[in-house]
């Protein structure tokens, strides 16, 4: 059976079709809820999609232009779509959706009323007017009206000054930058302000429009903070900003909406989402799922592992997991039920495996770039540090697929399914040149930019090699595949599309930001976290008895505890850069007071921001996964945590060994965490698959259970006592299987 008939089989007995499959996308990856026009406004969007690729990759290339011109005309291309490509997202006609509105539409009321205000003795009358008809526009797109419209494919009329406005104050930064950066540089005018006004308020309602309202809420919830500072409480109150001294430090400068976030994806996340665009469109995923298939296709529960692996693969080059899930889901998914995986186990093992290709070296998802521009960390460097993790997280993924199994007596897939190695690479060699060119610059310290730059390029001209070399008698290699121009100019408009939402969300995130720097938000948060993790710590070591928790070791426990949970909080529904991006500056520096590696602290939140894609209620990738399946999707997306427990245990490890990222390395600490790692898997995978090699009775559950996590440790002596009962529970339980098999 070829491939594409597996692909065929597979999508049948999911009895989903192509337009399912991108409903289904839209449903659970809101940043590819894009609308579908038509006629001259269709074109106009392709047109305009098509120069922003054709700009970024040129600049690649050839060189950036200055920041603020760089980040401002990327911005303008970007809001001027958004409005136009995305529905209008108003709350649902609930007390809490009509509350959620007016609340929405009560702050933009206040920042116009505040900015009309401040500006009232500067501006003429007709603009102090149009300060309130934009903010009332604002307001109406924000209330669950109906009648407005623009909900589906059709626009509303609210949508078009709303694009225009977006074009326009990114635009203004474009083409006065002289006057604003250099001639009048300190000294705002009356329209710098007014053009900051419309800039914060259409931040926000894009950043709703793109991602829902959780990333919009952080926003408003970040200025209200900065304009209420000396009416709060305690440690939270501090001098308190007006709009006018908001908008010169968010718009006017690179500490706000023009701040790191937006640099990193106008400089390094755009070019590689366009590049996993295009690789996917020139048949790179269809690559990476034959070689998963033969890896792992003929082992037990082999479908699973095929999905573990190709999803990781997949997942390096793609921004978005939710898509992640869906792409591959849709091949793997029916097969893993093909071949007895309950739809529950099979959509959870492809979103919690494909939410570990975010975290997989080389690319991981283009957030290491954001993590190397923040830290100054070559990035090189940190694809070294992030292979023993991820190595870990897949291990814990692989161990509970093959004990379920196991358990399941599941055998692998057969033989004649599975393609010759040999017929792959001779089907696929040339799409793998420009991913090989792209590691290898990467890895020699080329700027991720100029590697992407290659990489795009390369895409394109090996798509069209098997044209070039079949009539020399290659007539094996992949044709259909060819980036024609037509679906050249797909993949550019796909890819500019693909930055619209992870755009908006980071230039939201530059609210946050800016207002951390300028309130000292970061600090209070710290001290916050140390606070608290110092009460339940000191509390901890006198309840825990033998004296195997002193004090010092509670206290970062729970503090590590509290971190991790605020980072899933804070990262539910956010995509995985802008989460990161938040975590770094408000969460990171609360592990600093623990003597933790910069580098290991970012690794940790990076790890657990990440994890909130199946972490329940909203784990949006195991909610697609189990759209597939056919599965009741909170369940789904419990075992999909469950599922990434190495994941969940591994930035625990490297934070008590640092060994294992490679800092201050130490031979036997290193030897010691990884043997305590890996027997701390295989424990808590068996303990939750209730399986090894026979079924493991409760007792010895809960024991794999509570003596795996000792093992997380770094104690000598708890990791050699949890270590001798832990092998003793599993040899026992071999040896039972073994006796069960001779009877």
């Amino acid at each position: 059976m070829n491939n594409n008939a597996r692909v065929d089989k597979a999508n049948d007995e999911a009895d989903l079709s192509q337009s399912e499959l991108d409903n289904l996308i839209k449903q659970y990856d809101s940043e590819s809820n894009f609308r579908e026009t038509r006629g001259l406004l269709k074109a106009f969007i392709t047109l305009a999609c098509v120069v922003l690729s054709a700009f970024h990759i040129y600049t690649a290339g050839f060189g950036l232009l200055n920041e603020i011109s760089h980040r401002s005309l990327h911005l303008t291309f970007i809001m001027g779509l958004l409005f136009l490509i995305f529905p209008r997202k108003a709350p649902k006609k609930t007390v809490v959706g009509i509350g959620l509105g007016l609340a929405y539409a009560s702050f933009y009321l206040l920042v116009a009323h505040q900015l009309a205000s401040a500006l009232a003795n500067q501006i003429p009358s007709w603009q102090f007017y149009s300060i309130y008809a934009f903010a009332g526009i604002m307001a109406l797109s924000a209330l669950p009206l109906p009648l407005l419209g623009g909900h589906g494919n059709k626009i509303s009329w609210l949508d078009w000054p709303l694009a225009i406005l977006g074009a326009s104050f990114s635009g203004y930064l474009v083409f006065f930058f002289e006057d604003i950066f250099i001639t009048n540089i300190g000294f705002p005018q009356a329209n710098d302000y007014l053009m900051g006004g419309i800039a914060i308020l259409l931040v926000l309602e894009g950043a709703r429009r793109t991602m829902g309202e959780s990333l919009s809420i952080i926003g408003v919830v970040s200025l209200m903070y900065a304009i209420l500072g000396p009416e709060l409480p305690g440690v939270l109150a501090h001098r308190g900003y007006d709009i006018i001294r908001l908008v010169e430090h968010l718009y006017l400068g690179t500490e706000g909406i023009y701040g790191i976030a937006i640099g990193v994806v106008a400089t390094y996340v755009f070019h590689f989402v366009l590049f996993g665009v295009l690789a996917q469109a020139s048949g790179l995923g269809q690559l990476f799922i034959d070689l998963a298939t033969v890896l792992s296709g003929r082992y037990v529960g082999g479908p699973a592992k095929v999905s573990v692996v190709s999803s990781g693969f997949f997942g390096m080059i793609s921004g978005s997991p939710v898509a992640n899930t869906v792409t591959t889901g849709a091949f793997t998914i029916p097969m893993m039920k093909k071949y007895g995986f309950s739809g529950r186990f099979a959509a959870a093992t492809e979103s919690a495996a494909s939410c570990g290709g975010q975290i997989t070296p080389p690319i991981m998802g283009a957030s290491a770039f954001v993590m190397s521009e923040m830290l100054g960390i070559p990035y090189n460097e940190l694809i070294l540090v992030a292979i023993i993790p991820a190595a870990f997280h897949y291990l814990a993924t692989l161990c509970m697929v093959h004990f379920e199994a196991r358990r399941l007596g599941l055998k692998g897939i057969p033989a004649e399914d599975i393609p010759k190695f040999k017929d792959v690479m001779a089907k696929h060699w040339h799409q793998t040149i420009p991913l090989i060119v792209m590691v290898s610059m990467l890895l020699m310290q080329f700027t991720p930019f100029l590697a992407a730059f290659w990489g795009i390029i390369l895409t394109i001209v090996c798509s069209y090699i098997p044209m070039l070399i079949r009539p020399l008698g290659f007539t094996k290699l992949d044709s259909e595949s060819v980036l024609t121009p037509k679906r050249l100019i797909a993949g550019l408009e796909e890819g500019a599309k693909q930055s619209i939402a992870i755009t908006a969300a980071c230039a939201c995130v530059g609210f946050l930001l800016g207002v951390t720097t300028l309130t000292g938000l970061g600090f209070k948060f710290s001290g916050a976290i140390v606070g608290l993790a110092t009460d339940f710590g000191t509390w901890l070591s006198f309840v825990v008895p033998f004296e195997l928790l002193d004090q010092s070791s509670s206290v970062l426990f729970i503090a590590l505890i509290l971190v991790a949970v605020a980072c899933i909080l804070m990262g539910a529904g956010i995509p995985t850069t802008p989460t990161y991006i938040i975590l770094a500056s408000i969460v990171a520096p609360a592990l600093d007071n623990f003597g933790i590696a910069l580098l290991a602290s970012h690794f940790f939140i990076f790890y657990y921001g990440v994890l909130a894609d199946v972490t329940p209620p909203v784990a949006l990738a195991a909610y697609a996964g189990a759209g597939i399946s056919g599965s009741d999707p909170m369940p789904t997306g419990v075992t999909a945590f469950r599922l990434s427990m190495g994941k969940a245990l591994v930035p625990f490890m490297f934070i008590y060994a640092p060994s294992l990222l490679f800092l201050d390395f130490n031979t036997l600490e290193f030897v010691l965490a990884m043997f305590s790692g890996i027997l701390c898997i295989v424990a808590l995978s068996a303990s939750y698959i209730g399986f090894f090699n026979a079924p493991i009775s409760k007792l010895n559950k809960r024991l794999l259970a509570i003596f795996g996590l000792v093992l997380v440790g770094n104690n000598p002596l708890t990791i050699l006592v949890a270590s001798c009962i832990v092998l003793f529970i599993l040899f026992k339980n071999h040896q039972q299987g073994k006796l069960a098999l001779q009877v």
